[in-house]
């Protein structure tokens, strides 16, 4: 793990360098905001009054988000205690109450510690435990997710949001009661001595804010990724590495997307590191309207928000599009304001990529990166007129390198591991020095486990993976948390797990067992992984074997079973 910046390769040597638009340099400058306060702070300044985030039609002003986010900080910091560095928790879909959330724990001095709202009970309580957060800002469909396995973790505040708190007295509370007691959205939970968000809020608004000394090498995020191997870890970024992805996009788009102008949708959830970086904090830095949307797998509704929206910049994932693709109503939409539908979290499908184009007349800009990378490492630049079928060209200030298994670097053309370095890599994984060094070599290459080849203009192609991690929609599955979860049902004696091609999410897991128990079935297999792990985890196809494939000293062979 080092910051240091050795020498680069002279430009002869990146060729994705001819592919830059006119007036995009080869590197970044000194960052415009040196932390997200600073980023916050200047942004409220010139863009007062515009609206910042929409969400169910009631908007917040980026004024509003400066009140509303200085109030939490300040509840944080005078009415809980808690001190610069602290972790506190995210476990929320896109609210109003997100970015507010997000914004006053930076603003504290705090780290965000981003939580899946979908996840188990024991998923929770692995990433509480690990992180050590103190708090938990968590959506009430979740609660009593939480409630299961609070005692266990080191958190001591709970703050409960619902959709409605933010809408208005009228909408917010309508909306509440549909979705507590009629779509039975909300299951029923019981913390005493959690604290409602809008509460939360109003001790806030009596408190004095001490704005804490924030530095650009303080730690900003603990971003949960399983990374090169199996285990759940924390990426530390700090304020730097986030705000030089942000900088590194928005240099490559800043001759396509302007200031102030911008109508930005977020279908992606704000804890999923392409949609901080692409949509939270660069569109905010921008002045941009962001469309907060809660819940994308409602097709209809999304499509009813996107009409009329004059909407200009859109980022999703191939399942996103290939679902909007095939909706009737989406191909009536006037897309003429649009500037940029960007891909990422899982290679876009060509057969979606030209469906695409066919009904908006607009390519799709696919792009590359990690949570390890604090996102964007790649992307396919604004003035393309079709999908190029790669992952596009690295960002200004980002070196990549093709490496052999020795490490190596490979002359253009080889496919190897890709290796990445730039300001915006992690500075290392949260209390695992081991694996950081197994990641970040003393040269600050991050391998990412991913393998994949240069095209001789300089466009990055993934062509496949060195680890075993499963995509589905454009999140990681690893193999070995699902295995482990196979392994403590008492009917099974031994269990692989791959993931197989799928039409609708890329991937999907599929389990191979051997039995203990001859009764078992596939139906019981999935329910006992529905209990333990969020359900893109969850195996969709269960295959029984009397053994599995393995190696003389005794390790499954997953690449035979994928080959069979």
């Amino acid at each position: 793990m080092t910051d240091a910046q050795p020498d680069r390769p002279q430009g002869a040597e990146r060729p994705w360098l001819r592919q830059y638009p006119p007036g995009v340099a080869a590197e970044i400058g000194p960052l415009p905001h040196p932390t997200v306060p600073a980023l916050v702070d200047a942004a409220v300044k010139k863009f007062g009054d515009r609206a910042a985030f929409e969400n169910f039609g009631v908007r917040l002003s980026y004024r509003d988000v400066d009140h509303l986010s200085r109030d939490f900080a300040a509840w944080l910091q005078q009415g809980l205690g808690l001190k610069k560095g602290d972790r506190v928790a995210v476990m929320m879909p896109n609210l109003l109450q997100y970015p507010v959330a997000l914004f006053g724990i930076l603003r504290a001095g705090m780290v965000v510690v981003s939580v899946n709202p979908l996840y188990t009970p024991r998923e929770l309580e692995h990433q509480l435990q690990d992180s050590g957060a103190s708090a938990i800002v968590i959506f009430e469909g979740a609660a009593a997710v939480l409630q299961q396995v609070l005692r266990a973790t080191p958190v001591r505040t709970v703050v409960v949001a619902s959709v409605g708190d933010m809408l208005g007295l009228v909408k917010g509370t309508l909306l509440n009661f549909v979705l507590r007691h009629v779509k039975k959205m909300v299951p029923a939970w019981s913390m005493p001595g959690a604290v409602r968000f809008p509460e939360a809020l109003a001790r806030g608004a009596g408190l004095r804010f001490e704005p804490p000394a924030v530095d650009t090498e303080d730690l900003a995020f603990l971003q949960y990724t399983g990374g090169t191997t199996g285990v759940s870890k924390g990426a530390m970024l700090k304020h730097r590495n986030v705000l030089a992805d942000v900088e590194q996009v928005h240099a490559l788009f800043r001759g396509t997307i302007k200031e102030g102008e911008e109508v930005a949708v977020a279908p992606l959830p704000f804890y999923h590191i392409l949609a901080l970086v692409m949509n939270c904090m660069m569109h905010f830095s921008l002045g941009s309207r962001q469309i907060l949307i809660t819940n994308p797998r409602d097709i209809p509704r999304l499509v009813k928000t996107l009409d009329g929206s004059g909407f200009t910049f859109f980022v999703g994932v191939n399942t996103l599009y290939n679902a909007l693709a095939h909706n009737a109503e989406f191909a009536r939409l006037d897309f003429s304001a649009v500037k940029v539908f960007g891909g990422g979290g899982a290679p876009l499908q060509l057969a979606v990529a030209e469906r695409w184009k066919r009904i908006t007349s607009r390519p799709l800009l696919e792009g590359y990166g990690l949570t390890e990378t604090s996102g964007a490492a790649t992307i396919n630049p604004p003035t393309i007129t079709d999908h190029t079928g790669t992952a596009g060209i690295p960002t200004p200030g980002t070196e990549i390198e093709i490496r052999d298994e020795l490490g190596n670097a490979l002359p253009l053309g080889g496919t190897g591991e890709v290796c990445i370095r730039g300001p915006q890599v992690m500075a290392g994984y949260w209390n695992r020095p081991d694996e950081t060094a197994r990641a970040i070599g003393k040269d600050g290459f991050f391998a990412s486990g991913d393998i994949g080849q240069f095209t001789s203009e300089g466009y990055l192609k993934i062509v496949d993976r060195l680890k075993d991690m499963v995509l589905v929609s454009g999140f990681n599955v690893y193999p070995n948390e699902v295995e482990d979860v196979l392994a403590a049902h008492p009917g099974i004696l031994e269990a692989a797990v791959i993931g197989v091609p799928d039409e609708h999410s890329g991937e999907v897991v599929k389990a191979v067992v051997v039995r203990k128990d001859p009764s078992l079935t596939a139906e019981a297999v999935i329910a006992h992984c529905h209990a333990n792990l969020t359900g893109y985890k969850v195996p969709k196809q269960v295959e029984f074997r009397d053994a599995l494939p393995k190696t003389p000293v005794g390790k499954i062979l997953r690449r035979e079973l994928r080959a069979r």
